[in-house]
C-alpha cells in the first residue's frame, strides 16, 4: 500500500482534492500528453477495455489513457497554448494538453473513468462535461457544485459514462474569458456493443469563434457577437483537415457548437441524416434526408450519410460571414458607383490604394498589404484558382481507391470525361427575362454608363 506522502511525492507534488484522495486512494497521476504537431492523428492507446472504432479529430487527437484497477484514468493540463490557425497566423490561446480545442476524450459505454485535471492557468477553473449523466458533485460548476481548480492545483473527477453518445467539456469558471480563449474539447461514449451505431469513416470536430484584431495574437475576450474568425477547431481554411472517405463508406461527422450562435452546417454533393444529438441517438422513425442541419448554441449534431458521389464535395457552415476570415463589419456596400476620378486622385496620395467593392466583393486574386499574422478574407487555392473561402469550410473527398483506414489527403479530384462545367462559345438563343427586366432600380450615379457628379454644396440643405 502506497502511503498518502508517496501519492503527493508520485503526483510531482500537486495538490488534490481531500474529498478526490479517498476515492482515488494511492494512485499517481498519468502521464500528460502532450501534442506537438496538430496534424497528426493519434490513436487511442491499448487498453484492456472493450474495443471500439476511434474517431478522427480534425487537426486533432485523442487523448491516450491507462487502465488502473479497472479505471480508465486521464490528465487534462489547463494551460496557455499556442494555436495556429493557418499557415501565416498564430494565436495565443488557453486549451489543454498544449492546444485548443483540448484532445478528445474516448471511452466505452459503462468504464468507470477518472480524469486528473492539472490547472496551469493565471486563474481559478473547472470542467464541465457537457451532456453526462454523473453524480451531481462531479459535474464542474465553480460554486455551485465545486470550489475553483486554483493555479497550481489539481482536481479528480471520476464516474461512470452511462450512455453512449457525443459530449463536450469546458469550463464552467469565468467562461466569458476561458472560452473565448479556445478551453473546450469533445468527448466521445461508443457503444459496448462494437457493430451498434457502427460507421466506416467518423470525423469529430468543434466550432469555435475569436475576435482578434488584425495584427493581434490574443482574442478580445468580451466580444458578444462580433466575432471575425470562425472555426473548426480552431483551423481556418485552408488550415483545415480534408475528410478523405472511400466511396460507399458510410461516413459520420460529429459537429459541436460553443460559440455564440448558431451554425447551418452544409454539405454539397450528399444528403444525410441527423443520426445524433447531445440527447444521444435519434430514433430512425424520426429522420429525414437534409443537407443542411443547423447547430444551435451549446448543441451536437451527428450526421451520417453514404458517401456515394466521388468528387471534393464542400462542407461548410452557410453563414455566408463564417466562411471569410478577418472580416469588418463597417465597409459600405460600393456596387455600381463609378470609382475612376476620385481613385486617380487618391492614388497620387497613397500609391498602394485600390478600387474594392465597386463591381462586388470578390478579393480573388488581390494581393494587399495586410498586417503581421494576419489572414486575408478569402483564401486557399482549388485546382482552378481562388476558392475564395477562409473560415467555417473544409473538403469532403470521396475517391473509388481510397484504402480502408487510409485519411491520407488524395488530391485534387480528377473529373471523367464530360462531367465538368466549361465554357460555351456557340450562339444563344436570347433567353426568357421577367417583365421588369431591365428596368435598373439603382440611381444613375450607380449605372456604368452614367458618370458620378458631385456638386458643391452652395445653399443650406443642399447636397
Amino acid at each position: 500500500m502506497i502511503s498518502r506522502r508517496d501519492f503527493f511525492k508520485g503526483a510531482g507534488a500537486v495538490a488534490v482534492s481531500t474529498a478526490a484522495v479517498s476515492r482515488v486512494g494511492a494512485a499517481s497521476l498519468p502521464e500528460a500528453v502532450v501534442m506537438d504537431n496538430a496534424k497528426t492523428h493519434v490513436p487511442p492507446l491499448p487498453s484492456t477495455g472493450l474495443p471500439f472504432n476511434p474517431v478522427v479529430t480534425l487537426n486533432g487527437w485523442s487523448l491516450p489513457w491507462r487502465m488502473n484497477n479497472g479505471v480508465k484514468e486521464f490528465h487534462l493540463v489547463a494551460e496557455p497554448v499556442v494555436r495556429e490557425f493557418a499557415p501565416g497566423m498564430k494565436v495565443n490561446l488557453w486549451g489543454y494538453n498544449g492546444q485548443s480545442p483540448g484532445p478528445t476524450i474516448e471511452v466505452v459505454e459503462g468504464d468507470r473513468v477518472r480524469i486528473f485535471v492539472t490547472n496551469r492557468l493565471p486563474e481559478h477553473t473547472s470542467v464541465h462535461w457537457h451532456g453526462q449523466r454523473l453524480p451531481n458533485g462531479m459535474d464542474g460548476v465553480t460554486g455551485l457544485t465545486q470550489p475553483g481548480i486554483a493555479p497550481g492545483k489539481t482536481f479528480v473527477y471520476e464516474f461512470v459514462a452511462r450512455r453512449p453518445g457525443t459530449f463536450m467539456y469546458h469550463p464552467h469558471a469565468d467562461e466569458m474569458t476561458q472560452m473565448a480563449m479556445g478551453m473546450m474539447g469533445f468527448w466521445v461514449t461508443h457503444p459496448k456493443d462494437r457493430a451498434k451505431f457502427a460507421v466506416d469513416r467518423d470525423f469529430v470536430f468543434l466550432l469555435s469563434s475569436y475576435d482578434i484584431d488584425p495584427g493581434s495574437y490574443t482574442p478580445k475576450v468580451n466580444t458578444m457577437l462580433d466575432q471575425n474568425l470562425w472555426t473548426f477547431n480552431s483551423r481556418v481554411f485552408p488550415g483545415i483537415d480534408s475528410l478523405p472517405v472511400r466511396q460507399g463508406d458510410r461516413v459520420r461527422i460529429r459537429v459541436g457548437n460553443l460559440t455564440m450562435t448558431n451554425h447551418p452546417i452544409h454539405l454539397h454533393g450528399h444528403e444525410f441524416e441527423v443520426t445524433g444529438t447531445d440527447g444521444g441517438w435519434t430514433h430512425p422513425a424520426s429522420r429525414w434526408p437534409e443537407v443542411t442541419t443547423d447547430v444551435g448554441v451549446g448543441q451536437m449534431r451527428a450526421i451520417e450519410f453514404v458517401a456515394n458521389e466521388p468528387g471534393d464535395w464542400a462542407l461548410h457552415c452557410h453563414k455566408s460571414h463564417h466562411t471569410m476570415n478577418a472580416m469588418g463589419h463597417n465597409v459600405p456596400t460600393l456596387i455600381g458607383v463609378d470609382h475612376r476620378g476620385i481613385a486617380e486622385k487618391i492614388g497620387r496620395i497613397v500609391p498602394d490604394y485600390m478600387v474594392m467593392g465597386d463591381k462586388g466583393g470578390s478579393m480573388g486574386g488581390m494581393e494587399m498589404p495586410i498586417p503581421e499574422n494576419t489572414l486575408p478574407m478569402m483564401t486557399g487555392d482549388g485546382p482552378f484558382g481562388g476558392v475564395e473561402m477562409g473560415g467555417m469550410f473544409t473538403v469532403l473527398k470521396v475517391r473509388h481507391d481510397q484504402k480502408r483506414g487510409d485519411y491520407t489527403d488524395p488530391g485534387w479530384y480528377k473529373h471523367p470525361a464530360g462531367t465538368l462545367a466549361y465554357e460555351w462559345t456557340g450562339r444563344l438563343a436570347e433567353p426568357a427575362r421577367s417583365a421588369d427586366a431591365g428596368r435598373s432600380l439603382m440611381p444613375a450615379t450607380s449605372r456604368p454608363d452614367v458618370k458620378l457628379q458631385v456638386r458643391k454644396p452652395s445653399g443650406h440643405g443642399e447636397h
